[in-house]
């Protein structure tokens, strides 16, 4: 089948790159000319592990072809998937559709013959309703169907996610447009992956519904973890023994800094302004907003408790600022509120992560950026551990006591424990809800 993928942001790309693989014919549109030069020169502009790669293999087969024209990519498309960015709004929370909206007129105008008209981008319930009603009234001719296929790709793991996806869902309402959707992901459907068939509006709702729950665990775990510190409890210990009940499972049970990235943050806040402007509000997931920003806040204050109540004058090492491991990615990260929170308290920041300094210098202007964890330490006199990478997994803790001036550790990830840090010659040591 052909298929055109409109945007080539990080939904965009890994969904039109893992298609192709698939065997369908993709292009793959952006507007911008220097993103389209750098595929076409086989040049990846984000970060995600073997994305390169089968964007290579696929390039050579001759599947997979990027251009900044939409008519040349959507003549004689049988599926014109909509990937473009849906940010949160200024003012009021709501995810603006401004791109998903022009998308379908640019759509609208390049149609030829029957395609089902996709939307990819994470939209709140009515919004494929909305991008048909661009397109009839700019083409009543127009011989089209919409569907909803929301994305469930796990930054770091994407491509892992859409060839081995826990499911698909797509959202109908004809059976033509069924049978497009299922020709497409017939390789998942022959080697047993579920596809989730539902109306739109489920499917729209799917998406909010399941990143709001996710992002629920994640805050649950860490207001469970202030209690342990209070009550001399291990969060650890906590979240196995409720883990490992089938009901609840052990995902998204890990204590730490707060969610962030490109979905959580912007869903919750999505999901609690589609509650509130049908009357139905989400105060669980209004809750969980309001715990996650509270959580970052409260890693600065463990961060100057462990320096005895001030930081000012201090040199803090931080270890990791993406929002998560095998990203390059900082959006919503804690990094973002907890760095400049350390430097307005009169800390002196210096900063590594394996792939975060491209985005990073611009977003946390007045730190120093290291090229390893030791030579980040070396005169500290407190060193945080903020993002899993696993390069700081096994880290020589001697070698980074020696080089502080004053060896303290705030890890916020729980990567390692008090013990461990203390006989490596670590003054003190605090975890997360431990």
């Amino acid at each position: 089948m052909k298929i055109a993928i409109i945007g080539t942001g990080y939904v965009g790309l890994v969904s039109g790159v893992c298609l192709s693989d698939f065997g369908h014919n993709v292009v793959c549109v952006d507007k911008s000319a220097t993103k389209i030069n750098q595929l076409n020169a086989v040049q990846v502009p984000i970060y995600e592990p073997g994305l390169n790669v089968l964007l290579a293999k696929n390039a050579a087969a001759g599947r997979l072809s990027f251009t900044t024209q939409v008519a040349e990519a959507v003549d004689g498309a049988d599926a014109i998937f909509i990937a473009v960015g849906t940010p949160s709004r200024r003012g009021d929370g709501h995810a603006d559709l401004t791109y998903v909206y022009a998308a379908a007129a640019e759509v609208a105008a390049a149609l030829t013959d029957y395609a089902v008209v996709v939307t990819k981008s994470t939209v709140p319930v009515g919004t494929n309703r909305g991008v048909a009603e661009v397109i009839r009234k700019a083409r009543p001719d127009a011989d089209f169907d919409v569907a909803s296929n929301p994305e469930f790709l796990r930054e770091g793991a994407a491509i892992e996610d859409f060839m081995r996806p826990d499911r698909v869902v797509v959202g109908v309402e004809t059976e033509r447009a069924k049978e497009v959707m299922a020709q497409i992901y017939r390789p998942l459907f022959l080697r047993d992956f579920p596809i989730v068939y539902t109306g739109l509006e489920s499917a729209e709702l799917i998406k909010y519904a399941a990143n709001a729950f996710l992002a629920t665990k994640i805050s649950f775990i860490n207001e469970i973890a202030a209690l342990c510190e209070r009550v001399g409890a291990d969060v650890k210990a906590v979240a196995k023994g409720i883990g490992l009940d089938g009901r609840i499972g052990a995902k998204f049970l890990h204590a730490g800094p707060g969610y962030g990235g490109s979905c959580f943050p912007k869903d919750t806040l999505a999901l609690a302004r589609i509650g509130q402007e049908h009357a139905v509000p989400q105060r669980i997931t209004e809750t969980v907003i309001a715990v996650n920003d509270s959580v970052k806040r409260r890693m600065i204050a463990k961060a100057v408790d462990l320096c005895g109540g001030s930081v000012a004058g201090s040199k803090v090492a931080v270890l990791g600022v993406t929002f998560k491991p095998n990203t390059d990615d900082m959006r919503e990260a804690p990094s973002l509120t907890i760095v400049p929170g350390l430097i307005g308290a009169g800390a002196k920041v210096h900063v590594v992560d394996p792939q975060g300094r491209r985005e990073g210098e611009a977003l946390l202007p007045g730190v120093s950026w290291e090229d390893d964890a030791y030579s980040a330490a070396a005169g500290a006199d407190l060193l945080i551990v903020l993002t899993e990478w696993n390069e700081f997994r096994a880290l020589d803790l001697a070698r980074l006591a020696v080089a502080m001036k004053t060896p303290r550790m705030a890890d916020f990830r729980n990567i390692y424990d008090r013990e461990t840090a203390l006989g490596a010659g670590f003054v003190a040591y605090d975890g997360v809800g431990r």
